[in-house]
């Protein structure tokens, strides 16, 4: 399997943990992609022209992490990061969701405010993604105990979200008054999966 990549994307930072907590890390070969570079050739693995893009040993591609993640997860009998049926599924999807939510919101914040020349930013759609991360932080520290337990899609992509949070807006200080989840982010950002992975 091959992997298009960006070292600084948190969705495959996603993968990226999530293969190494599934022991596939050594079967994948990762290929280095600007997403910038119309000539990158991204675009043919993938129409969106995103990353993460899993080239398969057939040559199919699958995309879009939570596609890539699962398939991952189907290629092993260990324990799986997405629960089979039940609560636990439901639970892990939506905390999956969620994290991946903070993160489109915080891109396209990023998007605004880093590669926009500042006479051109539009300062209320700032602040709409700001509060979409805000509701969702708070969402999190309510519901901090359900982040606890087996390992699952879910805890894996709430990791990465509060990593990329820290690495683009460390000034938001996302753990002020959200003593639980910054507690459960300290032990999870402690993994060998999100040390050997972070930006």
């Amino acid at each position: 399997m091959r992997l298009r990549y960006s070292p600084t994307s948190p969705y495959v930072r996603k993968v990226s943990v999530s293969a190494i907590e599934l022991g596939l890390a050594e079967r994948i070969e990762r290929i280095p992609t600007d997403t910038l570079d119309p000539n990158s050739g991204l675009a043919e693995h993938n129409p969106l022209a995103k990353v993460p893009a899993l080239i398969l040993e057939g040559g199919e591609v699958l995309y879009d992490s939570p596609v890539i993640c699962e398939y991952l997860d189907s290629l092993h009998d260990g324990a799986k990061i997405f629960p089979p049926a039940g609560p636990e599924r439901w639970t892990a999807l939506r905390q999956q969701a969620l994290g991946d939510g903070i993160l489109d919101a915080a891109i396209l914040r990023m998007l605004e405010t880093l590669r926009r020349p500042e006479a051109l930013r539009w300062r209320g759609w700032i602040d709409k993604q700001t509060g979409k991360v805000t509701r969702a932080l708070d969402r999190l520290e309510a519901e901090a105990e359900a982040l606890e337990g087996p390992l699952t899609i879910g805890q894996i992509t709430v990791g990465c979200a509060l990593g990329y949070l820290d690495f683009r807006f460390a000034d938001d200080k996302w753990r002020a008054g959200r003593a639980d989840l910054a507690a459960w982010y300290e032990d999870f950002a402690g993994r060998p999966s999100m040390q050997e992975t972070a930006p």
